[in-house]
């Protein structure tokens, strides 16, 4: 169900709030550029410091504004599964086409109850379900045999890999079925993961260059890996200057240098420092046609 590039949106801030303006003209760009779906209010949304209205406001325009031309994967994360539930109720009352759920964080369940947690929402809600595998930010790693698991979940279509080891990734394709998306979930992985048989990426580096991120995809699948290495490599090294501070302090950096939207984020995120600007100007400037 889910193939291709997926944006994972900023979520635009002015004066404090959502600037609503700046992230309907946002998706609208990335539609524009050929992105097969959005994922509003995930990691790179801060979703973290969004109120609960904000969450489901964030989530409504952005599936209003797509108006079914992409598909829209809302953040539906929580590590109360309770919560979990109520936010991708409202993702699926709102007209999304699934969520994206983080494993939980901080409490650190077991793989059963990794598996409980998913089968729970998946239970109450009856909706296309992403699971979410980023151990750098949660404190726990899904594993393979426990992916294998959710896709044996009705519901769970997918997973969005983001553990950095492409043998672990390799292991978790070769036991789930080949309806079963597994979404690379870091830029560089994105080549990689789709010569191994991943489906596509959810993607940080689209908000700035989506055009080349949905190139390459599309040079894969129709063939042409030469097009897509050559893509792989032009991408890397400004992927790397748009994750060398936390994320999304540099994607906002770079699309506030464009005119995009205000450099503003929510504490405890700072702007960028100044080695770090420095950094990612010089990598889009070398990039080209970004400054």
């Amino acid at each position: 169900m889910f193939r291709g590039v997926f944006t994972a949106l900023v979520t635009p801030f002015k004066r404090g709030a959502v600037d609503e303006a700046a992230l309907k003209r946002h998706v609208e760009e990335q539609i524009a550029a050929g992105v097969d779906g959005v994922v509003p209010c995930g990691s790179t949304g801060e979703a973290a410091t969004l109120s609960h209205e904000e969450h489901k406001r964030v989530v409504q325009l952005v599936v209003q504004t797509a108006a079914k031309r992409v598909l829209v994967i809302a953040g539906a994360g929580s590590n109360a599964t309770a919560e979990a539930i109520e936010l991708t109720a409202h993702a699926k009352a709102a007209g999304a086409d699934g969520a994206l759920l983080i494993s939980p964080y901080y409490n650190k369940p077991t793989q059963d109850g990794v598996v409980a947690h998913y089968a729970a929402i998946a239970r109450a809600t009856q909706f296309p379900l992403v699971a979410y595998n980023i151990p750098g930010r949660t404190g726990s790693n899904i594993l393979p045999d426990t992916i294998a698991r959710l896709a044996e979940l009705e519901h769970v279509v997918g997973v969005k890999e983001s553990c950095g080891d492409l043998h672990q990734i390799s292991q978790v394709i070769a036991r789930v079925p080949s309806d079963f998306a597994v979404l690379a979930g870091d830029d560089w992985a994105t080549l990689p993961q789709l010569a191994i048989g991943g489906a596509g990426v959810i993607s940080t580096c689209s908000n700035l260059v989506p055009r080349e991120m949905v190139e390459l995809v599309r040079a894969f699948v129709r063939g042409d890996a030469g097009r897509a290495r050559e893509l792989h490599y032009r991408l890397l090294p400004l992927c790397d200057a748009l994750f060398s501070e936390t994320n999304p302090i540099p994607v906002k950096a770079a699309l506030a240098m464009r005119g995009c939207i205000e450099d503003e984020l929510r504490l405890p995120l700072l702007s960028m420092t100044a080695g770090g600007r420095k950094r990612l100007e010089l990598a889009m400037k070398e990039f080209g046609g970004l400054l």
